[in-house]
């Protein structure tokens, strides 16, 4: 049996992709192994978002190219948004990668391995029809003579309708319910790796989420690059959402990355009246500064921002809100960056996901003129301004939420002996002393002390009803 490794970088959608990937070598016979060391086949499964995520990609694929000694046809392929990107430059950059594979070309995963096998005189056959099929493209890596295979073409009808999907986790799940994007923000190199927004049916999206169920899975968080801009004929992800809330056999939905202009009063409305959905919203700020968030596209302004929050706030008291924020955006100002602080302070996040600017080629933002871009130094220093801020509140925000008493999903063992790990319907970061037989168990826990992300807390009996006060 042959053994494949699977190492996935980057966001939500990139994990799903990866127990996407898995599933389709599973079905094809593939034992799948924890240790690269291990494998005949390893994929590297990428993101594109920012140039750091690139180059730490490549050194990988450069140490693990070690592996081949005593592996001839030993296959290693760089998967992903990064593949989509650089496409055959990449084989220029890494010429020891065998496969580049974007993300509409999952499908075809083994047929092409198929196909590799064949090239390169490994067991497999039947290779020619395989690359027939996928209309391969075959280049050559540096002077090594080695054949790479790319496959990057887009498919405006891929969703991965009807495909094996290995769960990383017995407890919850991801559902991707929309792939690629229509909202070109400006810095964003999202729409040109995985193209325009393509939605699932809802019947489809309805059938997997029975499915887990029936697995005993019993959260769902429901994936999109842009979820609530989610449209199926009349249906619309406010109703969606809804739908997947009342199956039966799920407890907590949660969905990610929507957009702050299709939060609506009717998705807010099904956001507080159904007690499946978690008291959690993530929703992308990027910039305090109107003019910044013009030069973005992002499509809204800080005002209407501020009202999307207190809608959400008045609706759903308790929420936890999160967020993402860029600094050093081509021309952003010092003014600009102190309103970005201000509305921080005023909105006050529960936690946020902080970065610096990173340009990325063919994104619009990377054509402003040389001097609107922040020097490194100064694009550092807003960041640490910006870091110290947010978890300055975190940081106050959960030290108020000591000694409550939350429902916790455990959702898997905890670095020290002894201990699980799980959320709470707000998505806080849960760590207790407990048996491993509690995993994908609900558990009342008391938050005893915080160490600013993430809480320690006890398990309470089921017989304590009254929590002593100083814990």
């Amino acid at each position: 049996m042959k053994r494949a490794y699977v190492e996935t970088y980057g966001c939500q959608m990139n994990l799903a992709d990866g127990e996407l990937m898995e599933g389709l070598l599973e079905a094809q016979g593939y034992e799948l192994v924890s240790d690269p060391a291990q494998a005949d086949v390893i994929l590297v499964n990428t993101c594109a978002v920012r140039e750091h995520a690139e180059q730490r990609v490549l050194g990988r694929v450069a140490q693990l190219q070690g592996l081949r000694a005593g592996k001839p046809h030993l296959v290693l392929g760089v998967t992903g948004c990064m593949a989509q990107r650089l496409g055959e430059r990449l084989l220029e950059k890494a010429p020891w990668v065998d496969l580049v594979l974007g993300p509409d070309g999952y499908r075809h995963l083994p047929r092409v391995l198929e196909s590799l096998q064949a090239r390169r005189g490994g067991e497999g056959g039947g290779g020619g029809a395989a690359t027939g099929l996928v209309q391969l493209q075959a280049s050559r890596a540096g002077d090594r003579g080695r054949g790479g295979l790319t496959l990057l073409e887009f498919d405006p009808a891929e969703t991965y309708e009807g495909l094996e999907v290995r769960r990383a986790s017995g407890v919850s799940a991801w559902v991707p319910i929309q792939r690629g994007c229509d909202h070109r923000c400006t810095f964003c190199i999202v729409p040109y790796v995985r193209g325009p927004e393509k939605n699932r049916a809802p019947e489809s999206v309805l059938a997997e989420v029975r499915d887990l169920a029936e697995r005993g899975i019993t959260e769902v968080t429901l994936l999109g690059q842009t979820v609530n801009s989610y449209r199926w004929g009349d249906w619309s992800f406010p109703r969606l959402l809804e739908a997947v809330a009342r199956v039966d056999g799920i407890r907590r939905v949660r969905f990610t990355s929507p957009h702050p202009n299709d939060v609506t009063p009717d998705l807010v409305e099904v956001m507080a009246r159904e007690p499946a959905v978690c008291e959690q919203l993530h929703l992308p700020l990027q910039s305090g500064s109107d003019r910044v968030l013009r030069r973005m596209l992002r499509r809204h302004t800080v005002e209407a921002y501020l009202e999307k929050v207190e809608l959400v706030r008045q609706a759903v008291p308790g929420i936890a809100l999160t967020t993402d924020l860029m600094v050093a955006f081509p021309g952003e100002t010092e003014e600009d960056f102190r309103r970005t602080l201000e509305v921080v302070e005023t909105i006050r996040f529960d936690d946020a996901y902080t970065y610096r600017f990173s340009p990325r080629e063919g994104t619009p933002a990377t054509r402003f003129p040389p001097d609107q871009f922040i020097p490194e130094e100064e694009g550092k220093a807003r960041l640490e301004a910006l870091i110290a801020l947010t978890r300055r509140i975190q940081n106050e925000i959960n030290q108020a939420e000591v000694g409550r008493v939350e429902e916790v999903l455990v959702e898997r063992k905890g670095k020290e002996a002894g201990t699980m790990l799980g959320k709470t319907r707000r998505g806080k970061v849960v760590i207790f002393p407990a048996p491993e037989a509690t995993l994908g168990s609900y558990r009342q826990v008391q938050l005893i002390r915080t160490t600013g992300a993430t809480f320690v807390g006890r398990a309470l009996a089921e017989s304590e009803s009254l929590i002593p006060e100083g814990l």
